[in-house]
Order: structure tokens, then C-alpha cells, then sequence
């Protein structure tokens, strides 16, 4: 996560993670949908119109790192290394954010999530719209040439990717096999010179 810097970007952050966590504990004991929003602005000690300065929804509290999460995956694109091909960086940040997500401590919350009608359906818009974001990322690198459908796909299949392998028994078995077919589609369809070019590093390597 980023690290706010100025005294007043720290506050925020830190009345933004209070709620967060007191909507979570709150979540977590009673049920979500037994829970308010002024139950949880009073668990936070905050008021009403503060916790929505911070949060959308009432959904937007339990997926509290969303953009987070979304910056990870466009900052994949845009700051890797030089000549670093697409796919293996895309890889290791879904990676990184499998083994997170996958914790011990995040099973009650997935269980909370799956259990929830209205959870389940901001978690699928949330995922299109980090699928977007990230098409946006790969469009604006010029040193990957594809038509924006391609770029989209591939964006969709990478948000996907995290998704199948979160609910996979091997999670990071998973996101190898996912990630081999993504690389697949992604060489079919890229010109001659970046794709002599995967090859000569390795492609996603192991």
C-alpha cells in the first residue's frame, strides 16, 4: 500500500483505515447484512458523512484496498524494467497478490464475500473495472504494439487469472497454468521482433 506522505494524507489514511476495520470486526461478528452504516460509524467514531467521505458504500468498505489493488497491477505495467517482457511482470504482481489474498486470515472474509449477493456482484464490476484500468496501461506502452481489443482481453483474462486461482486448491499452481496460456494468446498476437525478443529472455521463466 502506498505510504501517504504530509501530515494531513496521514490522517486521512489513518481515519480511512479505521472504519475499515471497524466495519470488518463489525462484518465479521454480527454479519454483513445485519450491520449499517451507522453501525459502523459509531463503532469508528466517526461521523456518518465522514465515513462516506471515504467510502462509496457500504460494499466499497469490505473491498477497502481496491485501488490499491488496482494500482498494483497498472504500476506492473508502466514500472517494470527495461525490455522486461509484458507477461512475467504481470505474473509476479498477481502472484504477490494470490499469496496475500489467500492467507489464513483472509478465509472469513472471502466466505463473508461468497455468502453475499450484493458483495459478490460489486466484486464482478469491481473486476471489469480493474480490467479497464489495466487495458488503459498496456494501450499507453509504446513498446507493446496490439489493437485495444487485444489489450482488453488480456487485461480480462489477468483479472480472471487472480480470481480462478484465488478459489484453486494450489493457488500458485494456478496462476503458472493460467499465466502459460496467457502468454500463449499474448505471443500469438504481437509482432515478430517483441516476440524474438520473449524468447531470448526466457519467456515467463519458472
Amino acid at each position: 500500500m502506498t505510504v501517504p506522505t504530509g501530515r494531513r494524507e496521514r490522517k486521512k489514511a489513518a481515519t480511512r483505515q479505521k472504519i475499515a476495520d471497524a466495519a470488518l470486526q463489525l462484518f465479521l461478528e454480527r454479519g454483513y447484512d445485519a450491520v449499517g452504516i451507522r453501525d459502523v460509524a459509531a463503532e469508528a467514531d466517526v461521523a456518518v458523512t465522514t465515513l462516506f467521505s471515504h467510502f462509496a458504500s457500504k460494499e466499497a468498505l469490505v473491498f477497502e484496498r481496491d485501488d490499491d489493488f488496482q494500482q498494483r497491477l497498472t504500476r506492473a505495467v508502466s514500472e517494470r524494467a527495461p525490455h522486461e517482457p509484458l507477461v512475467p511482470a504481470l505474473r509476479r504482481e498477481v502472484q504477490a497478490l494470490v499469496r496475500h489474498c489467500t492467507a489464513d486470515s483472509a478465509a472469513p472474509i472471502w466466505r463473508m464475500i461468497d455468502e453475499s449477493p450484493a458483495l459478490r456482484k460489486y466484486e464482478e464490476s469491481m473486476r471489469l473495472r480493474h480490467a479497464e484500468s489495466l487495458a488503459t496501461a498496456i494501450a499507453a506502452d509504446p513498446d507493446l504494439s496490439r489493437t485495444t481489443t487485444a489489450c482488453r482481453a488480456i487485461a480480462r483474462f489477468v483479472i480472471d487469472a487472480y480470481s480462478l486461482a484465488r478459489e484453486a486448491a494450489d493457488p500458485k499452481a494456478a496462476v503458472d497454468e493460467i499465466f502459460r496460456m496467457i502468454e500463449a494468446a499474448w505471443e500469438a498476437n504481437c509482432p515478430s521482433a517483441e516476440c524474438r525478443a520473449v524468447r531470448a529472455v526466457g519467456g515467463s521463466g519458472g
